[in-house]
Formats: C-alpha cells, sequence, structure tokens
C-alpha cells in the first residue's frame, strides 16, 4: 500500500532576469509583503533570498535572486552571477521575467541558463502598463513564444498588479503535495539583522542615485532592545574610496541625516516597534573586487 500524499502543497519557485526587470517588486507583491528591497537601479538585490508565503493548504518558496549579467568585471560581479545560477537547481517552477519589448544579451544569457534547467518555465512579460504603443507587444510575445517551450506565458505588471492573480494560480496549480518546509508563520529565510541592513542599502541607494554604483555595503553592528522596547541598531556604511565618503555623508551631514530617517521609518513599519538608528560611513578598500572582503560583508552565507 503506497504511503498518503500530504493534504498540503509546497513548493519552491526561482525568480530569475537580468538586471532591473523587476523581480523583486513581483516577490513583494507575491508574498504580499515588501521582503526584498527594490530601486530603479540595476543590481539593487545583491543576495539570494526567500520570500515564503503560507496561505490555508499551500506554502510557496519564492527564491529572488540578483539579476544575471555578461559582464562580470569584478568579485561582486561574479558572486551574484553565482547565487542567481546556483537558485534555479531544485525548485518546482521558474519564473523568467523580461522587461515589456526589450530584449538584450543578458537576457540571451539567462535564456541559456533556464534552458538546462529541469522545472518548468513560466514567462513573465513585466512593466506592460509602460508600453505606449500597445502594437508592438504582440509580435513581440509571439517571438519570445518561439525561443522556448514556456509552460505559460503573461504580459503583465508587478507593480500595478496587472495579471498577478492569474500568475499565482498558475504557481499554486504546479506545487506539489508536500509538507510545508517552513512554519507557517515565516515570511524569509533572512534574519532581522538581514532585513536591517538591507532597508538602510535601500534607503542610500534611492538617495545617491546614479553617484555611486554598488560600491557600498552596510553591516549591522548593534542590534538590540532596550527595557523600554526600543530597539538600538547601529550601522557601518563601507564605500571603497574616501571621496565616496563624503557622497554618503553630503552637505554638513544632511543626506546621511535622510538616510537614517527615511530608513528608520521603514524599520518601525517592519519590526512594529520605536528605533533607535546610529549610521557611520568608513572607507574599505576595493571590497567589492576582494573575495575575502566579501565573505567577511556576509556575501556566500546563503
Amino acid at each position: 500500500m503506497s504511503p498518503q500524499l500530504p493534504k498540503t502543497k509546497c513548493g519552491y519557485v526561482a525568480i530569475v532576469g537580468r538586471p532591473n526587470v523587476g523581480k523583486s517588486t513581483l516577490l513583494n507583491h507575491l508574498v504580499g509583503q515588501k521582503i526584498s528591497i527594490t530601486s530603479r537601479k540595476p543590481q539593487t538585490t545583491q543576495h539570494r533570498m526567500l520570500g515564503i508565503l503560507t496561505e490555508d493548504d499551500l506554502q510557496v518558496v519564492f527564491v529572488d535572486t540578483p539579476g544575471i549579467h555578461l559582464d562580470e568585471p569584478r568579485a561582486i560581479n561574479r558572486y551574484m552571477n553565482r547565487a542567481a545560477s546556483s537558485s534555479l537547481g531544485d525548485v518546482d517552477l521558474v519564473i523568467f521575467i523580461v522587461d515589456t519589448t526589450v530584449w538584450n544579451d543578458d537576457d540571451a544569457l539567462v535564456l541559456k541558463k533556464i534552458q538546462q534547467v529541469k522545472a518548468p518555465v513560466v514567462l513573465w512579460v513585466n512593466k506592460v502598463d509602460k508600453i505606449k504603443d500597445k502594437s508592438t507587444l504582440l509580435p513581440h510575445l509571439d517571438w519570445l513564444s518561439k525561443q522556448f517551450n514556456f509552460t505559460a506565458m503573461y504580459p503583465g505588471s508587478a507593480l500595478k498588479d496587472i495579471n498577478i492573480e492569474q500568475l499565482q494560480k498558475q504557481i499554486a496549480e504546479t506545487m506539489p503535495q508536500c509538507e510545508f518546509i517552513y512554519p507557517e508563520d515565516s515570511i524569509t529565510d533572512r534574519s532581522m539583522r538581514f532585513l536591517a541592513a538591507e532597508a538602510i542599502r535601500e534607503k542610500l541607494i534611492r538617495q545617491l542615485g546614479n553617484e555611486l554604483p554598488y560600491s557600498l555595503i552596510v553591516e549591522i553592528e548593534k542590534f538590540e532592545s532596550d527595557e523600554k522596547n526600543i530597539m538600538h541598531i547601529a550601522a557601518v556604511i563601507y564605500v571603497e574610496r574616501k571621496g565616496q565618503k563624503h557622497i554618503v555623508i553630503g552637505k554638513s551631514g544632511q543626506r546621511l541625516k535622510q538616510v537614517g530617517q527615511d530608513a528608520r521609518e521603514d524599520l518601525e513599519k517592519l519590526f512594529e516597534q520605536k528605533i533607535f538608528l546610529q549610521l557611520w560611513v568608513k572607507v574599505k578598500d576595493s571590497w567589492a573586487d576582494d573575495e575575502k572582503a566579501l565573505r567577511s560583508l556576509g556575501f556566500g552565507e546563503n
């Protein structure tokens, strides 16, 4: 007599694509909570992280990944590509995201990687709300359909919730019968310290625009609550050069002050308690080129 399958469904879904196509935004909307930081800047996501959705008898573990890209001039680029590529193994579904009618060499690289995947692949054509000439979409969808045997294709918008419900149904139907992997109240595999560091980094990226690439990283040095239930967080922002330190701090310290204020507001919503946040900026020479420095800053832990 064969063993009875569990009544619950559970599985892993990898979200992949080139930089800046909206992977983290899609993850946040599918989970229904902000897990992964977002910005308009390419390569905002530097780490692989999980977003966990549990509803009734279904648990979906979404794997958000850094954008896969051809150019690997630095150690951090190589790390991000390894993190994204490794996430394609042992998943139950892959969501491949492309940006409207744009297709470039990085998209072709992602396609080449998913061609080696055994799991079904769904194509999500993101940001269709931004297409001015809608007549260009149908021919592009037809061309995309010929590039790979996709299980399904959805033109949509993660930000505007266009076709999100249809994608959710597809995901639910694909998940295998399996016991839940994580407790029902879990939303991510990452620690509160990690989420705090990422929240600060998001505000830095949004404040700095194109002034700095990904030449900064945030490390939490203090993370504790006092007897009044106030969370005390002290964080160091590492940059690679002295000139970058002045850019982050800003004139009379105003930029760093604004980053701290914006991050504190987000952290208070996330942790649902009062936050006392302190920020410092330090120079760590060429950390993005140094594999050892990357490991010391938490890269490669997940």
